[in-house]
């Protein structure tokens, strides 16, 4: 064996595993903050928009209004704890000293990445089922799903989205103030104004263009979509649109890792 060669040929299941489950675990330990507390946060927002606005006496694109922005409440929690959760490993492996737990072991960038973005996923999940569980039983919301397709794609793409979005976030940032820069002044803004509480149809043309330029209405736009059977942008536009962008963020997390950038040098 020459010295320096890799030993390890193919995927390292075993090691990818243990990252993914290590990732997983860290945010179960506080599930009441990192899963509970997001639905609670999230059903507050349905009681006080729905209360506001009319309650189910409004209906947009025909359908009662707390119905309405149930499905873009959802995903919005889904999207920002998939952010939170990977913009939040590496960040505190560097500034902790530690980031070596993450470099030392035979994985591969690929597995790195998989096994921080699947844990991601996964608690983008957990907080999703959650927000559901929670408006399924509150009263005078529908939230039946009609297409499943459409709700597994956008909120697959979606949460992988802000996941590769989180690691980019993790690799630059040298604090958790630049991690909670980048939440406060890009993550909250595109998601708050991405048709969440409202249809874009109903803005302005400069403001609906505005809207559409945002990847993150395409992915609310089609998770409405799995339980209205309504969207406010053509769907298969918007599922291939948020496949380039994932596998184009992908293939920058790779380069970024892969080169060492701000973690190694």
């Amino acid at each position: 064996m020459i010295p320096g060669q890799a030993r390890l040929t193919g995927v390292n299941w075993g090691g990818l595993r243990t990252l993914y489950v290590k990732e997983v675990r860290r945010f179960f330990k506080v599930q009441t903050q990192t899963v509970w507390a997001p639905a609670v946060t999230t059903l507050l927002f349905l009681v006080i928009f729905s209360v506001a606005l009319g309650g189910a006496k409004r209906e947009v694109m025909g359908v009662p209004f707390p119905s309405f922005i149930a499905p873009g409440l959802i995903i919005m929690a889904m999207i920002q704890n998939a952010f939170a959760n990977s913009s939040f490993s590496l960040l505190v492996g560097k500034i902790q000293g530690t980031i070596v737990d993450y470099l030392m072991p035979p994985l591969s960038v690929g597995e790195l990445i998989a096994g921080l973005v699947g844990a991601s996923v996964t608690r983008a999940i957990l907080v999703g089922c959650a927000v559901w569980l929670a408006m399924a039983l509150w009263p005078g919301v529908d939230v039946t799903v009609r297409h499943p397709l459409s709700l597994i794609w956008f909120g697959l793409m979606g949460s992988l989205l802000l996941s590769f979005l989180g690691l980019i976030t993790s690799i630059w940032a040298e604090k958790f103030d630049h991690a909670a820069a980048v939440t406060n002044f890009v993550v909250a803004p595109l998601s708050l104004l991405s048709g969440t509480f409202y249809s874009v149809e109903a803005l302005s043309p400069l403001f609906r263009a505005i809207s559409h330029a945002n990847p993150f209405f395409y992915v609310i736009s089609g998770f409405r979509h799995g339980f209205l059977s309504e969207a406010d942008s053509p769907i298969l536009f918007g599922a291939g649109l948020l496949l380039a962008l994932n596998l184009a963020l992908f293939a920058l997390c790779y380069g970024l890792l892969k080169s060492g950038w701000k973690i190694k040098n």
